[in-house]
């Protein structure tokens, strides 16, 4: 790996800058936006399907005997034709199994660019409600999209027995797999991404990492036996991995060093434990820095930033 060519993205007096979060890269940030205004309107028209089916299919009837007296309820004052029994016509009911369909590729596939998009550009997990509404939308919007017209179908006095069982069960079994389908139950987040991008530069000296475009991770050198695929290597800065597809660090950092004759810290396997926490959501464990057996073999000086003025007092 060239050394210099790329930029580490450290301020140039460490602790100058107030905040050293890893953010995406401008083309990253693009196609998250795209998948989110094309998420935003799958959502839009499975609620709209949602209420067409409410407010028009579920009201459709067909009456049979309506060749009975009229008489009037007294209870009401209005006209009702005696002997007519109104029934949910067939054509409805399929119609409304088909709009249960609908309604389910739209919220799952809404659900997949939405977390697609959280994997380009993720909330900070330190921002609790809004890493929670951004992960958990899609499942959010499932919920939304089938709850109402899965109440109103039990709770239709026209359909017959066979029809509200039906439709029903295949309401619920598509919620479900929505819902399902809509969590993120390993939502990434800046913090995370900041810890991997923090060490690399500390392992390596910048912010330059390797990938080919299978897996979904990124390694710190070439002559790893992982990516010796036939796939064309690609090297750039760990946003640019992440833009690619590939959402964190490799674990197996300590050995690929030693295969690409780099210098491995003797804590690698506490540096490979905290960033195994912090992979899987444990945002506040502390990154330990790396320990070097002779300083010379340290690429990078990173001294411990000034306490603030607010935690000096």
């Amino acid at each position: 790996m060239a050394e210099g060519n790329k930029d580490t993205a450290l301020p140039t007096e460490v602790g100058s800058a107030p905040d050293r979060s890893w953010s995406p890269t401008a083309e990253g940030r693009r196609k998250a936006t795209t998948f989110r205004w094309i998420a935003a309107a799958l959502w839009a028209i499975a609620i709209a399907a949602e209420a067409v089916a409410i407010f028009w299919l579920l009201r459709q009837r067909e009456f049979t005997g309506a060749d009975g007296e009229l008489v009037r309820n007294p209870d009401t004052g209005l006209l009702e034709e005696r002997g007519a029994t109104a029934q949910f016509p067939q054509w409805a009911f399929i119609a409304l199994l088909v709009a249960f369909v609908v309604i389910a590729a739209l919220s799952i596939t809404g659900s997949i660019l939405w977390k697609k998009a959280n994997r380009l550009d993720p909330a900070k997990k330190s921002d609790t409600v809004r890493f929670f509404v951004q992960n958990q939308l899609g499942a959010i919007i499932a919920v939304i999209a089938f709850l109402p017209l899965i109440i109103l179908v039990f709770l239709n006095k026209d359909m017959d027995k066979g029809q509200k069982t039906t439709a029903g069960i295949i309401g619920v079994v598509l919620a479900v797999a929505a819902v399902a389908l809509g969590i993120d139950y390993n939502p990434p987040s800046v913090e995370q991404y900041t810890a991997d991008r923090s060490t690399v530069i500390q392992l390596l000296g910048q912010d330059e990492v390797v990938w080919v475009d299978g897996g979904s991770v990124y390694h710190v050198c070439e002559e790893v036996p992982d990516i010796q695929t036939g796939s064309e290597k690609r090297t750039g800065t760990t946003a640019e991995a992440v833009e690619a597809g590939k959402i964190r660090l490799t674990l197996k950092f300590a050995s690929e060093l030693r295969t690409c004759g780099l210098a491995v810290p003797e804590n690698a396997d506490e540096i490979t434990d905290a960033l195994r926490a912090i992979q899987a959501g444990q945002v506040d464990t502390l990154l330990p820095a790396p320990v070097w057996a002779d300083p010379a073999d340290a690429p990078i000086e990173v001294p411990d930033a000034a306490p603030s003025a607010e935690e000096s007092e």
